[in-house]
């Protein structure tokens, strides 16, 4: 078993790559939903299929806000334009920065901070709770929630320890998966809500964006782009849908 990230089946299964793309979840009940709809299923049986993974479902840990230096308000990815953004770095997430409208800036994450500090870097993004962990807050003055990217690993088991179970196993198994993805999603929305006003109370301004406007204008870059290429058709209006 294991509980493993979207980002490296997408780097054996190309298809999977719509699964890391930006705005495509809008929260964590429409993640649980997707990976529960005869969508999802054909994404699970594709990495059973070709990875020889069974996939027990998606275990949320957090929204990507962005964290900014000064007091800019952001409402459209137009607002976004020549902010300097750091993002991880690799291509995907680069591209993932692009996509908000903003300047994605390389750096590595433990630069973050003294980045923000200096003002080598205007912002940056993680869920909430790595904002309060690295202490981002105390070189930050506001939080966009943009919720541009739901944060998931994925709880898997081997095909061959899967296939040795009974049925009744596998349910008693599946039912026992659930409730503890179920408590840990519980868990960190809880704390990503009381983060929100920790982080009000020490001074930060909280703002939400026209977060369908961040949705359509990202979602139409990913489309346009190579990216999609080798996602099946149709894949996102089915997700949107759901």
């Amino acid at each position: 078993m294991g509980n493993i990230a979207p980002q490296d089946i997408s780097n054996q299964i190309p298809a999977w790559s719509v699964l890391t793309s930006a705005y495509l979840f809008r929260d964590a009940d429409h993640l649980r939903t997707f990976f529960d709809s005869d969508v999802g299923a054909e994404f699970k049986k594709m990495a059973e299929e070709q990875l020889g993974i069974h996939i027990l479902g998606p275990t949320y840990f957090g929204a990507r806000q962005v964290g900014l230096r000064g007091d800019k308000e952001i409402k459209t990815p137009a607002d976004m334009a020549g902010i300097k953004l750091r993002m991880p770095g690799g291509d995907a997430w680069q591209f993932l920065g692009t996509s908000l409208g903003a300047n994605p800036t390389p750096m590595a994450y433990a630069e973050v901070y003294t980045g923000l500090q200096t003002g080598a870097i205007d912002g940056q993004d993680n869920p909430l709770p790595n904002v309060e962990n690295m202490k981002f807050y105390e070189v930050m003055d506001q939080i966009v929630l943009t919720s541009h990217l739901v944060g998931f690993d994925l709880l898997v088991i081997s095909k061959s320890a899967w296939d040795a179970m009974t049925p009744e196993q596998q349910a008693e198994f599946t039912t026992a998966a659930t409730a503890a993805i179920d408590f840990s999603q519980k868990a960190h929305l809880e704390r990503e809500a009381a983060l929100v006003e920790q982080f009000k109370g020490a001074g930060l301004a909280i703002n939400t964006p026209d977060v369908d406007a961040f949705r359509a204008h990202a979602q139409k870059v990913y489309l346009d782009s190579d990216l999609a290429k080798d996602w099946p058709e149709g894949v996102v209006d089915k997700i949107n849908a759901l």
